[in-house]
């Protein structure tokens, strides 16, 4: 392996160049619904299941609580949440899409998905990426967990 100090040679250069690279395109569209990013991906999730208690959104977006808990009382600001003390047990916070948030997921998420058209990849070539950055994100993990031994 070339583990040179050429910037264009580095993995986690080009991992985190990528993640700002994306962050950019999807600022435009999620401007227009006054989100950001991360709160999107908030929003994925919720879509995804409802009514989940911070600390699955936490282990979820792999966000820590104290990220995750100002991010959470901006949406419910914003009217796309609502953050309530479970009946059965008052120590964890349920959150909840609002009517609102619920709504115009169809609408954000063609917005996202024209970004990942105009990004040009085939049916194919996606899931290869994905599958491609799956591994890498496994293989981060396993090393992770060597490190923690």
């Amino acid at each position: 392996m070339d583990f040179s100090i050429d910037l264009d040679k580095q993995l986690c250069f080009q991992v985190s160049r990528t993640h700002q690279l994306y962050n950019k395109l999807y600022q435009k569209p999620l401007k227009q619904f006054n989100l950001t990013y991360v709160q999107y991906i908030t929003l994925l999730t919720l879509w995804k299941k409802d009514g989940v208690t911070v600390n699955t959104l936490s282990k979820e977006l792999d966000l820590t609580n104290g990220t995750l808990t100002p991010l959470l009382k901006r949406l419910e600001k914003a009217g796309w949440i609502t953050r309530k003390r479970d009946k059965q047990d008052e120590r964890r916070l349920i959150v909840s899409l609002t009517p609102h948030g619920k709504e115009l997921q169809g609408k954000i998420t063609n917005c996202t998905e024209m970004c990942l058209n105009e990004m040009g990849y085939s049916q194919s070539e996606f899931l290869d990426a994905l599958h491609n950055i799956q591994d890498i994100q496994k293989r981060l993990q396993i090393a992770i967990d060597k490190q923690d031994e």
